[in-house]
This record gives structure tokens, C-alpha cells and sequence, in this order.
């Protein structure tokens, strides 16, 4: 078995053990040695699994590493601290997700329980596709993108990188959602959706620029 670390050793950073846990049932693949977290001292116990260090001293490392950051801006600037490293960062598909295999998945994406991945799909590096949600044919998400829980993406939709898409939100086809945008919770996206806003509601509308 391979040895992995988890970044980040919050709510999701202890769902993404519980998902490394569920692929080792199926087929043991990774042997894991611990969170590394900049917020918690090393040797602090989460879940049975221990702190084993920084992302400084992961940086002189040389192993598999999965960043379960859900925050797109953090998560790259974290990643970026690790660029020169010799580290690895492999693709976590949960053995509950349905995807096929015309589908390109970019290194440290995450996929969780319940997803949906159809047909001709482009995903980037370090994303999260949480809990039951789908993605529609020839749809596009870019790098460091979060979709969370339960969120349903058509087809031929063109998500930029550093998106968040909140819990329960629905694209419809062939729309683009610039980058670093946040769509909030339960929103409708019926129109192509510009960079650098926060956008809510039904239909969703931009209500506020992000800088």
C-alpha cells in the first residue's frame, strides 16, 4: 500500500479519511500516516489518526498527498507552497461514484459518495465534487473548483477555475461560470454567470465582486 496524508484536518479532512477507509474495503490501496494541518499542533488526535506535521514540513516530504481544503483561493494557495516538492497527488474516487470512462480527471480531485459522472467530461486539478452531486455531459470544471453537496451540473456547462458552487445549486446547459465566483446555496443559474461575483438566488443573480 502507498502512504497518503490528508491537508487539513477539519470536517471534510476527517470525511476524506472515512472515504480513503471506504476505498481500502474495497481494494487496499493507501496506508494512512496522518493529517498535516498549519491550525493544530503536531501529535493533536483527530478520529484515531494523528498531526503529524505542517505544510513546511510537508514540503520536505516525498508522498501522496490529498488536500481537503473546500475553500478554492486557500486550497491553491496552499498547493502553491508545495509546488517544488516531491510530493504526489492522486485522485480519490469514492467506490460509490458512478463515472465513465470518457472522462479526464486532473491530479488531487476529490470525488465523494453519490456523484454522478456521465460522458466527456473535463475535470481539473484539486477539485471537490461533494456528496450526490452530477455532472452533465461535455461539462467543464476548472482547477481548484469546489462543488458542494448535491449540486447538478448539465451539459456542456463551462465551469472556470477557483469556483465554489453552494449545497443544492442546479446550472442549466451550456453556461459558463467565471472564474473565482462563488454561486450561492439552492440557486438557479439560468445565464452565463461572470468572473469575480457572488451570485444567489432564483435565478441566480451577481449581488456582490469579489476582489
Amino acid at each position: 500500500m502507498k502512504n497518503i496524508v490528508i491537508i487539513g484536518a477539519g470536517g471534510f479532512g476527517r470525511e476524506v479519511k472515512w472515504f480513503i477507509d471506504e476505498i481500502n474495503g474495497v481494494n487496499k490501496q493507501w496506508n494512512f500516516i496522518g493529517f498535516v494541518d498549519d491550525n493544530l499542533p503536531k501529535g493533536t488526535v483527530i478520529n484515531d489518526s494523528n498531526v503529524i506535521g505542517d505544510v513546511a514540513w510537508l514540503h520536505e516530504q516525498n508522498l501522496n498527498v490529498v488536500c481537503a481544503i473546500a475553500d478554492p483561493i486557500i486550497k491553491k494557495r496552499v498547493l502553491e507552497r508545495l509546488t517544488d516538492s516531491k510530493n504526489s497527488y492522486p485522485v480519490l474516487i469514492h467506490p460509490d461514484v458512478r463515472v465513465s470512462k470518457f472522462v479526464n480527471i486532473g491530479e488531487g480531485t476529490i470525488i465523494c459518495p453519490g456523484c454522478i459522472i456521465t460522458v466527456n467530461i473535463k475535470i481539473g486539478k484539486h477539485v471537490i465534487l461533494d456528496y450526490d452531486s452530477t455532472v452533465g455531459h461535455d461539462a467543464i470544471i476548472g482547477d481548484f473548483s469546489t462543488i458542494l453537496p448535491g449540486v447538478s451540473i448539465s451539459g456542456h456547462v463551462n465551469i472556470e477555475e477557483l469556483v465554489s458552487v453552494g449545497t443544492g445549486a442546479k446550472i442549466i446547459q451550456g453556461l459558463r461560470i467565471g472564474k473565482n465566483t462563488i454561486i450561492g446555496a439552492g440557486a438557479i443559474v439560468t445565464k452565463d454567470i461572470p468572473q469575480n461575483v457572488v451570485a444567489v438566488g432564483v435565478p441566480a443573480k451577481p449581488i456582490k465582486i469579489r476582489e
